[in-house]
């Protein structure tokens, strides 16, 4: 049986609205009168409908979450970032994994307005004008976290994928590389043909060397692809003698790939990876990353929704996050 706010104020002898304001946390109720009514809410075990709560105040307290795979250190780190903070802020979250298959996403996205959710939190590498359309159509606001979209009209929170790529470059060109390859994620994702691929381009023709299209691989993102790609960059004439790897199960591989073809990392070939995942400290040697501030930019998408969901001003709703290089074990 389902227990009701009427049941609770029948047995507390006292109107629903006072039990109402008691479940709210109004402090306009007598001391005495709340203790009973607490008292009656625990007796009779009263969870209060978030339902009807919602339709009562046009507000359900929760937040959508798309994000590509929950079991991706990457993800989940960025997803813990996002769920403290809306627990902070009192919202609950609904997470739904999306593959990266953008049919998906679509049905996720309506599925979650169809939940009378507050707003949406949304990641994923390949946001397409299909994507944007949907969200600006979307009667909640919707943040991205960790993606990038070209017209930059959705509010997002990133670090500078442009700039980070070419500063692991050029710290490996300061070492004395000439030779420095690039495995890349997916070509399909603005974040590494838009973003990365320029800065990598940038740094190599800045440091007075040409691009050469050979050592640049394209990965996609799994430790297998890392495997894969070190092995045709070992099967050129002219070998590079450094990497930047586009993640860190990536960078995984090419470490495992170059030391069973009789490599040593760092001494023979160096690498500097991308994510900063607790993947970069389960490997020997530790890998030297790029700090993405993972949780950070969960916890700042969150609270970039809050702030648009209950109508606060906000200056500017593109949000850049620092990042810096952790130097370990993968270079000298």
């Amino acid at each position: 049986m389902n227990i009701t706010i009427y049941d609770v104020a029948r047995e507390a002898n006292v109107s629903m609205a006072t039990v109402s304001r008691v479940v709210n946390g109004n402090p306009n109720v007598k001391p005495a009168t709340r203790k009973k009514v607490v008292e009656v809410i625990d007796r009779l075990g009263y969870r209060p409908n978030a339902v009807a709560r919602g339709l009562a105040s046009k507000k359900t307290t929760t937040v959508g979450v798309i994000i590509p795979d929950i079991s991706s250190p990457f993800f989940a780190e960025m997803t813990r970032g996002i769920e403290d903070i809306a627990t902070m802020y009192k919202y609950n979250i609904i997470l739904s994994n999306s593959d990266q298959n953008m049919d998906k996403e679509l049905h996720l996205l309506n599925t979650m307005l169809g939940k009378q959710v507050d707003g949406i939190v949304f990641m994923g590498g390949n946001i397409t004008s299909d994507h944007v359309e949907e969200f600006k159509k979307s009667p909640v606001p919707i943040v991205l976290a960790g993606s990038i979209e070209e017209t930059e009209t959705i509010p997002s929170v990133n670090i500078d994928y442009e700039t980070a790529t070419y500063d692991s470059v050029m710290a490996l060109v300061k070492k004395g590389h000439k030779k420095i390859a690039f495995v890349i994620g997916p070509y399909h994702e603005p974040i590494n043909k838009e973003k990365k691929l320029v800065g990598y381009k940038r740094a190599i023709e800045e440091s007075g060397y040409t691009v050469d299209e050979n050592l640049i691989v394209e990965g996609d993102y799994t430790y297998d692809s890392g495997i894969e790609a070190i092995e045709k960059l070992l099967e050129l004439n002219d070998k590079p003698s450094a990497t930047i790897v586009g993640s860190d199960e990536m960078a995984l591989g090419v470490v495992h790939g170059a030391m069973d073809n009789g490599y040593k990392v760092p001494e023979d070939f160096e690498v500097i990876s991308s994510d900063n995942t607790r993947l970069a400290l389960m490997v020997r040697p530790q890998l030297t990353s790029v700090v993405q501030p993972l949780y950070d930019i969960g916890a700042v998408s969150m609270r970039l929704l809050t702030k648009l969901m209950n109508k606060e001003a906000v200056h500017g709703h593109t949000v850049i996050l620092p990042h810096r290089i952790e130097y370990r074990d993968s270079t000298k």
